[in-house]
């Protein structure tokens, strides 16, 4: 019978051997490729959910959140095959990120590192979910209105716990708003860019819609979380509808036309800043 301590040493050594295959897939060329390209996707589909909120602030009918852009860019000749090439650069970043979640951020150590790890699972969510909208969407189909959402909210709310289950949703996707506000402000995301190989000209333009990009679109978010918190604090689904929820009640507000103006620029601005992330992105 093997020692206990052949055993972990065989242990470590299969788990060693696993991460080295898991980073040798997470580096292929093909998938570097296929990633650069789903920013460029990603930023049109920040441009064009600027360009709903512009509709918003103009009194004119628009759903103002990804479906509602993919829609928009389905509605253009060949939009649906912009969709369907966004769709696949979307899973493509899912998977990137799963990779980062794995085994990646290696040039970070200790509590950063597992936090950086965290955030890549999270965003391997996200990415993965707007994938299978822009797939829903480029089929012919019609994703989740806000509607369906606030029924949604209504149901979890109506369950044993739902309006604590609802609140902490709220607050979490607030926090993640707020953190998207401050990474912009503070700049947290040059330190993926890979600056040897940019311009003094083009390093100042990403920084600068970088932060303005991240501060708009983490704004919105931290309204739309707030928004859910409420639904849950009141027990009221219908304050939660999401990005779209969030974009119409900001022009509710006084100097609504002009709040929307910003967050229609800071959508956008973030849109421009992908095409940064596509050509300078560590990836």
């Amino acid at each position: 019978m093997p020692e206990p301590v052949g055993w972990y040493r065989q242990d470590m050594s299969l788990t060693t051997t696993a991460r080295r295959k898991a980073r040798t897939a997470g580096d292929s060329p093909a998938l570097e490729k296929l990633t650069r390209a789903g920013l460029l996707g990603y930023g049109l589909l920040h441009l064009a959910v600027g360009w709903l909120a512009l509709q918003i602030a103009h009194g004119r009918s628009a759903r103002g959140d990804q479906s509602g852009a993919f829609r928009l860019l389905a509605g253009q000749p060949f939009g649906r095959v912009l969709v369907w090439a966004i769709a696949a650069g979307l899973v493509a970043m899912a998977i990137w990120q799963l990779f980062e979640a794995a085994v990646g951020h290696l040039d970070e150590q200790g509590g950063r590192r597992v936090l950086e790890r965290v955030v890549s699972a999270g965003r391997t969510i996200a990415y993965g979910a707007l994938g299978a909208t822009a797939i829903q969407v480029a089929d012919g189909g019609d994703p989740a209105t806000g509607s369906q959402q606030r029924e949604a909210t209504s149901g979890v709310l109506g369950q044993p716990g739902g309006q604590w289950l609802v609140g902490a949703a709220g607050i979490a996707v607030t926090v993640v708003g707020l953190v998207l506000v401050v990474h912009g402000i503070r700049k947290g995301f040059v330190r993926n860019l890979r600056r040897n190989l940019m311009s003094a000209g083009e390093f100042q333009a990403a920084v600068r819609t970088g932060q303005l990009g991240y501060a708009g679109k983490g704004a919105v978010y931290a309204v739309a979380g707030v928004l859910v918190t409420i639904a849950a604090a009141t027990f009221d689904p219908a304050k939660s509808a999401g990005l779209d929820g969030a974009l119409h009640t900001l022009a509710q507000q006084p100097f609504g036309y002009a709040l929307l103006l910003v967050a229609a620029a800071g959508f956008a601005l973030f849109g421009v800043y992908c095409y940064f992330q596509a050509r300078y992105r560590k990836v």
